[in-house]
This record gives C-alpha cells, sequence and structure tokens, in this order.
C-alpha cells in the first residue's frame, strides 16, 4: 500500500515559474529532512538516525555543562606555557676555509616539537639580528645548530641552552660556544611568563588592588657604591595594569592584547587577555638600566591579527616620578597624534633608582646597538621641508649675527657701538684662559633663568593643546600649511637659499685649500708672513692687549674713512684665491703651433 504522506518537490519551468508538485512515497521508505527533494531513504534507517541524534545531543549537553561548571579547574590543570624570544645576533670566530666558500650560513632552533629557521646571510662575518618567538611547555632544552649551504649542506656546530637555569622575564645576553664545531654564537633570549589559555574567563583577572608595585632598592645604587658592576648604572621597576579605549579591529569588538615593554635590548612581554574591551595584565617588570639617557617603549598589539598595533608610547627614563601611577595615552605607529579608539590610554606605575656617578661616566661612552631595531628608509617631504627649513634658520641667524657685528663697527647706533666698544674692552682686559669654559655657560644661564620656563611652557601648550582651544580660521591655515602642495611650493625657495648657503661654504674651503697648495704662490706667501709676524706679537705683547687693539681698530676705521664700504679683512683676503670652479676656468687650451710661442717667450726672457 502506498502511505498518505507526500513530499514537496520544487522544479523550474521554461516560463522560470516556480511549480509545486507532489508525489507519494512508497511503503517502508522515509524521507531525509536534510535534503527533501532528491533522497529517499528507508524508514529503518531514518530511525536509527534520528536514535543517534538524540544520543549524541544529549551527550552534547552534559559536556557541556560539566566544562562550563568546571572550566576554571581545567585551565588551571592543563599545561601552561611561555613565549621564548629570542634575537639571534651574530657568529663569530669561524673557521676561514668555511665561512669563505659557503654561500649562505643560517641557523635552526629547536624546542620540543616546534623549530624555526633563520635568513642566509652571504657575509664572512655573518649578522642576523633576527627574532623569533618559541612557545616553552615541558622541553627545556633549546637546541641551536650552525649551518652553511654550498653545494650541499654542511653542518658546522650545534649548541644547547636549558632554558630552566635562566631567570624568567629578563633578558640574558648569552656567546654560547658550538660544541660540535668552532666559533660562538651570540643571542639575546628572554623566557616571558606563563600565557592565559583561551578557556579562562575575563572575569576571573584579579584587579589592580590586588597588585604590589615593588620598590627598588635605592642602597644598592647609591653613589659611593662603586664595585659592582658598572655596566649597570641603574634599576627600573614598571607595573603595567591595564588598558582602556582601545579600537580592535576584529568582528566581535573585543581584543586578544598584549603588552611589550622595550628597554634597549632588553624586552618582556606581558600575557595575552582574550576577548576584553579593557585588558587588565597586573603584572610587574624589572629592568637593568644600562644607560640613564634611555627611552622605555611600550606597545599594545592584538594577537588576533598579525602585526596589528593598538597603541604605543615612548617615555623617557629622566622624566620618570617615583611611585606615581598615572594614566598615559597610547598614540598611533608615528608617535605624533593619539592611537584610534576613545582616547586610548594606559596605567602604569614606575620607579627608577640610578648612580649618578656611573650614569655621568655612561654617557662618554657609544651607546648600546639596538640589534632588532629596523629603520626603513622611507621619502619623506614634510621631512624634508622641515630639515630644509631648519637649515635656512641657522643660516638666517648667522647672517643676522654678522649684519649687526657690522652695523656696530660703523656706528649707526651711536649709543649701541659705545656699549660695544667699552665692553669688548673690559672683557679683553680681564679675559684669562681658564674663564673659556664658563662662556660656554653662558647659553645654559640664559635656558636656565626664567626664560627657560616660559618657553617651556609655550612649547608644550603648543605640543599638547586641544583642537577645540582653536579657531576654525586657525585649524583651517594649519590644515592648509602641511598640505603636500604648499610644501612643495616652499621648497623651491627653501632650495635655493640653501643651495646658495652651500655653494658659498664649499667655495669658501675650496679657496682656503688652494691658499694652502700655494696655487696662487704670492698669496701663500703673504700668509705664512702674516702668520709669523702674528706669532711674534703674540709672543712680545699679551694677547688681551692685541685684542683689545683689534677692537679699537674696527670701531675707529669709520672715522679714519668715512666712505669706506663695510668689509671682513680675512673674508676679503681669501676672496682673492680662485675656487676649483674658477680654476677649471683659468686653464689653458693647446695651440696649433705651439712651438712658435715657446720660442718667442724664449727669446723675450
Amino acid at each position: 500500500m502506498v502511505q498518505c504522506i507526500n513530499y514537496i518537490n520544487y522544479v523550474w519551468d521554461t516560463s522560470k515559474l516556480l511549480i509545486v508538485r507532489s508525489f507519494p512515497i512508497p511503503d517502508g521508505f522515509g524521507m531525509d529532512p536534510m535534503v527533501p527533494n532528491t533522497l529517499v531513504v528507508s524508514a529503518d534507517i531514518m530511525d536509527r538516525i534520528g536514535s543517534g541524534l538524540s544520543l549524541l545531543r544529549d551527550h552534547g549537553k552534559k559536556v557541556q555543562k560539566y566544562v562550563w561548571k568546571n572550566r576554571k579547574f581545567d585551565v588551571l590543570k592543563k599545561p601552561t606555557k611561555s613565549l621564548v624570544n629570542i634575537v639571534l645576533i651574530e657568529a663569530k670566530d669561524l673557521p676561514d676555509d668555511q665561512t669563505t666558500t659557503c654561500n649562505g650560513l643560517y641557523c635552526k632552533f629547536k624546542l620540543g616539537n616546534e623549530s624555526h629557521k633563520s635568513r642566509q646571510v652571504l657575509k664572512t662575518k655573518p649578522a642576523w639580528c633576527e627574532r623569533f618567538n618559541i612557545y616553552l611547555y615541558e622541553e627545556n632544552n633549546l637546541e641551536v645548530s650552525l649551518w652553511h649551504k654550498g653545494k650541499q649542506k654542511n653542518f658546522m656546530g650545534r649548541c644547547v641552552i636549558d632554558l630552566s637555569r635562566l631567570e624568567k622575564e629578563k633578558t640574558h645576553d648569552i656567546w654560547q660556544e658550538l660544541e660540535c664545531g668552532y666559533g660562538f654564537i651570540h643571542m639575546l633570549i628572554t623566557v616571558n611568563g606563563s600565557q592565559l589559555t583561551r578557556g579562562l574567563a575575563v572575569d576571573n583577572i584579579p584587579t589592580s588592588n590586588n597588585v604590589l608595585h615593588p620598590t627598588p632598592n635605592i642602597e644598592e645604587f647609591s653613589w659611593y657604591r662603586l664595585k659592582n658592576n658598572w655596566n649597570e648604572v641603574g634599576q627600573l621597576s614598571v607595573t603595567v595594569y591595564g588598558a582602556r579605549g582601545l579600537s580592535p579591529l576584529g568582528i566581535s569588538g573585543k581584543a586578544d592584547a598584549y603588552c611589550v615593554l622595550v628597554l634597549d635590548n632588553s624586552r618582556i612581554q606581558t600575557h595575552t587577555v582574550r576577548g576584553a574591551a579593557e585588558p587588565m595584565w597586573n603584572k610587574s617588570y624589572t629592568f637593568a638600566v644600562n644607560d640613564i639617557t634611555s627611552t622605555l617603549d611600550i606597545k599594545v598589539h592584538d594577537e588576533s591579527i598579525i602585526g596589528e598595533t593598538l597603541g604605543k608610547i615612548s617615555i623617557p627614563l629622566l622624566r620618570i616620578i617615583n611611585e606615581e601611577k598615572r594614566w598615559y595615552a597610547l598614540k598611533d605607529k608615528t608617535k605624533k597624534s593619539n592611537a584610534k579608539g576613545n582616547c586610548p590610554r594606559i596605567l602604569l606605575q614606575m620607579s627608577i633608582v640610578w648612580n649618578p656617578l656611573k650614569a655621568a661616566l655612561r654617557t662618554l661612552s657609544p651607546k648600546e646597538t639596538k640589534y632588532d631595531q629596523k629603520t626603513p628608509k622611507k621619502f619623506s617631504i614634510p621631512l624634508i621641508y622641515n630639515n630644509l627649513l631648519f637649515i635656512k634658520d641657522i643660516f638666517n641667524v648667522v647672517h643676522t649675527g654678522n649684519e649687526y657685528l657690522k652695523n656696530s663697527f660703523e656706528w649707526e647706533n651711536r649709543e649701541k657701538s659705545v656699549l660695544a666698544l667699552c665692553a669688548w674692552l673690559v672683557f679683553w682686559f680681564f679675559f684669562r684662559m681658564w674663564m673659556t669654559p664658563l662662556l660656554v655657560l653662558l647659553p645654559f644661564l640664559y635656558y636656565w633663568t626664567g626664560h627657560r620656563s616660559n618657553s617651556t611652557t609655550n612649547s608644550l601648550s603648543n605640543i599638547y593643546g586641544s583642537e577645540d582651544e582653536l579657531s576654525e580660521e586657525d585649524l583651517e591655515s594649519t590644515k592648509d600649511e602641511k598640505t603636500i602642495k604648499t610644501r612643495l611650493y616652499g621648497l623651491q625657495e627653501l632650495t635655493f637659499t640653501i643651495k646658495d648657503g652651500i655653494d658659498y661654504i664649499v667655495s669658501l674651503l675650496e679657496r682656503v685649500k688652494n691658499l694652502l697648495n700655494f696655487t696662487i704662490p704670492y698669496l701663500s706667501y703673504l700668509a705664512m708672513a702674516a702668520m709669523v709676524g702674528l706669532s711674534v706679537a703674540f709672543y712680545l705683547i699679551p694677547a688681551n692687549y692685541i685684542f683689545m687693539a683689534l677692537g679699537i681698530y674696527k670701531f675707529t676705521r669709520k672715522y679714519l674713512n668715512p666712505d669706506r664700504v663695510p668689509n671682513n679683512d680675512i673674508l676679503d683676503f681669501i676672496s682673492r684665491v680662485p675656487d676649483d670652479r674658477t680654476l677649471k676656468q683659468w686653464q689653458e687650451l693647446k695651440v696649433p703651433e705651439p712651438s712658435l710661442s715657446r720660442t718667442g717667450s724664449k727669446c723675450r726672457r
């Protein structure tokens, strides 16, 4: 018998209309609910599938209920992972026969089941400066092997580093000797703390009330303690509480945020807070300070999007106020404006202690090289414009100072000229050589007085002033001045000004060079005679009186010769010496009959 159950079949006819047809289902067969219009199966099979799906659904509900009830304990039972950050710097003392014949040197890193390979370097002195991130679970032995690739892959040596012996959350500078070969490998290794797993809820993160900010030992870095490590001038403690106002790019509107702290070559990474709009890390770290003039760089990243930076900030160590807990605004990639988001910021608390004597001596040595710093060259029109504008300002200052001196010597303003002459005579009458460093202090004293506070206040208000305080006309003029078109027009004027200044300096230096190499012997002999006479004068007469006489001569020239043109005696003398461009114009060309001219010259002689 045929059951009275029908199923619907949808068919499109040639007129593109939907026609509904019903067909009877035979006895002993059932309709597949997933594909009702193409497949008819047995009723027994459908019953078995239905009962199996019901069992799976009931079992899934039980598993889900158990997981949600015990998710916190399950996370704690799982093996925690730590992030190992490795910076491969260079290799030294390798055999010469291998380094000269190899086409490419590279390293391999292996930790547990994870392995990484560095790029190949084509140098006799291998230098990579490459960073790797490896997760540490249960295996603590990091295997590093060095290979070179020529016609065939050759093994050069290996070494094994026990990561369990390294202090966590601290960057270690390691020179490791190769066991099965020759040479050393230079690396920076940082073993960060355990990372949070995906199962931990955000609500279980402790609040900042339970975090204690560590205070560095002030007695250890007192000024009189000079017996310990001279490379370490101080200690920095940083507590990272959390961030707010971030702008993640994920679909859910929440970020898997983590924070990276970098001080010179020391790099520490916090754990990742997953699925949080306002992540809270609540971690404290300690850095060894090698240079008090260094800068602490902090970046907030989103782990769900590779290469995504939610914000960054640079804090000079000398501007840190101890035990101050405050919010710092995060900037974009250029570090010139705020990052995207609702006023993105990060809550920090920092303390620093340092030995003043060690820090002062450290400033006289070269700065520490940042091995992982990548500064790609970029062609930036605004940067070129600002640099040219700065050079133009320097030229204008020099020109203005020169004109002011000329006006003083020419008595255009009698009061100023009299004061300048008196100051010149008094200065050189009392001047001694030991006063020379005190002259360098004058610019410092000028800015150290009240003028410095006023200029600093104005500069800070210009930099950190909000856009709401500016009028619409100021905003429009500011935007117009910063356009590329306006800068391109301004580049033309700046380029000509700087070109003329550079041409004059180059021409002056070429004239001095030609004066020294006897291009014009007469002028060179005059300069030599002047130097000998000046030496005799300094030997017989004190320098103070010579400079006083020079000042009197400069200021009285106007009365001796009222019609004279203002000039500089030394520059006027050097201007008589030709530069290289003039010498090329003076070169003689060959004549058709050089013998006649030579014989004529001999007869005249």
